[in-house]
């Protein structure tokens, strides 16, 4: 029988961070996941890129984990946003003096950075594959049987397992949830001209186009990452293009401005959707990332949103165990919900409201929103508080996300 401080169910980017947190503090974790680590660490595996917040990354750093990834990112120096291919819009930029607005990682390189640092840790027990086939949550703690018989204890259980959560279902939490009826297709292209670190995000009636710039590729070449959301019922007919077509549609959607278009890589697509939990915490539960939420990749929040629960969670419990408090008391549960469930609720609602806006179609609407980006643009404290948002550098910020110590 295995014991630790917390039984982390998910080893995904949302997990792996929480136990390396808690690990840098002294805090044990075991580390439950059916998936088998060596195929997540294959390119086929997730051909998604994340641009990491500014705060994110500071978290990254104060536990070790940015070391790892030293070279294997691109700075975004500024994000434009437009409606269609129409010039103005709304340009954010980062001061010369500043930390760039985010980093773009290939999630695979994020995932091997995490995994390593996991491997290296003195506190972290890794069962993978594992799979839970029992798990008793009461008054005296957490017990999690494996199917393969190993055995887990610990007094508090975090569910990691995404936006499908096991844990959360068995926990009968109720969910705010509803389908976009949009497939998000992924691919990352090369191209002609240098994207100069600048992100885009150009907003179609069909649905946004999102620009993202990564590092060149191992021939030199530049390369950019794409989400394109396309309906759902064109979505299949669009990964069945052939390359040549699919490359000509992707440089018709970028207007030109990158020059010639390849693949770079395989196609992934991903259904659209929102959920969010009533509730992030039950009986020695907690939830984090997209088992607590899950939104729309308009403003590229959703995985900074679960490395903002993993900080605050890392914290709540690190300051509980210097008390002395059982891991799992309600006391500290209850200080995890009142922080977190804000701040997901506003950017999950204001990720829904811009999906909804640019999707209304016609002259008018689109004149509309350009005289909208055209006075955020003019209004100095207002588009600050935006870029401050999308940083992650708002509200109440755990110690981590500064870049400190707990």
């Amino acid at each position: 029988m295995e014991r630790a401080d917390v039984i982390i169910l998910g080893a995904g980017l949302v997990g792996l961070t929480l136990a390396v947190a808690l690990d840098r503090h002294g805090l044990s974790s075991i580390l439950i996941d059916p998936a088998d680590p060596e195929k997540q660490l294959a390119p086929a595996f997730d051909g998604r890129a994340t641009a990491v917040s500014s705060s994110s990354l500071r978290m990254l750093q104060a536990i070790g984990v940015a070391d790892l990834l030293e070279g294997e990112g691109c700075p975004i120096k500024a994000i434009r946003v437009s409606d269609g291919l129409e010039p103005g819009g709304l340009m954010f930029e980062a001061p010369e003096a500043d930390d760039p607005l985010g980093i773009m990682f290939e999630n695979r390189r994020l995932r091997g950075a995490l995994r390593d640092c996991a491997l290296a840790a003195e506190h972290i027990t890794l069962m993978m594959p594992g799979r839970a086939a029992e798990v008793v949550r009461d008054g005296a703690g957490v017990r999690v049987a494996l199917e393969d018989s190993r055995v887990a204890t610990a007094p508090l259980l975090v569910g990691a397992e995404g936006r499908n959560s096991p844990t959360r279902q068995a926990a009968q939490i109720a969910m705010a949830r509803w389908s976009y009826d949009h497939v998000a297709i992924v691919a990352t292209v090369t191209h002609e001209r240098s994207h100069e670190n600048v992100a885009y995000e150009i907003f179609y009636p069909s649905g946004p186009f999102a620009i993202l710039p990564m590092l060149p590729g191992e021939d030199g070449r530049f390369r950019s990452a794409i989400v394109w959301s396309v309906p759902s019922e064109h979505a299949g007919a669009i990964l069945d293009l052939p390359e040549r077509a699919m490359t000509a549609e992707i440089e018709k959607m970028m207007g030109g401005f990158l020059g010639e278009i390849g693949l770079a890589g395989p196609r992934f697509s991903y259904p659209l959707g929102f959920h969010h939990a009533a509730t992030i915490t039950a009986e020695r539960l907690a939830l984090v990332g997209d088992a607590a939420h899950g939104i729309h990749p308009i403003a590229g929040q959703g995985l900074n949103l679960g490395f903002r629960d993993a900080a605050a969670l890392a914290q709540v419990l690190v300051e509980g165990a210097r008390l002395g408090m059982d891991l799992g008391d309600a006391q500290l549960l209850a200080r995890y919900q009142r922080w977190r469930s804000l701040d997901t609720f506003m950017v999950a609602a204001a990720t829904d409201g811009l999906t909804r806006i640019y999707g209304v179609p016609g002259r008018t609407a689109s004149a509309i929103r350009r005289i909208g980006m055209g006075a955020v643009q003019r209004i100095g404290p207002l588009k600050d508080r935006m870029m401050a948002e999308a940083r992650g550098e708002s509200g109440d910020l755990p110690l981590l996300l500064r870049g400190l110590p707990i």
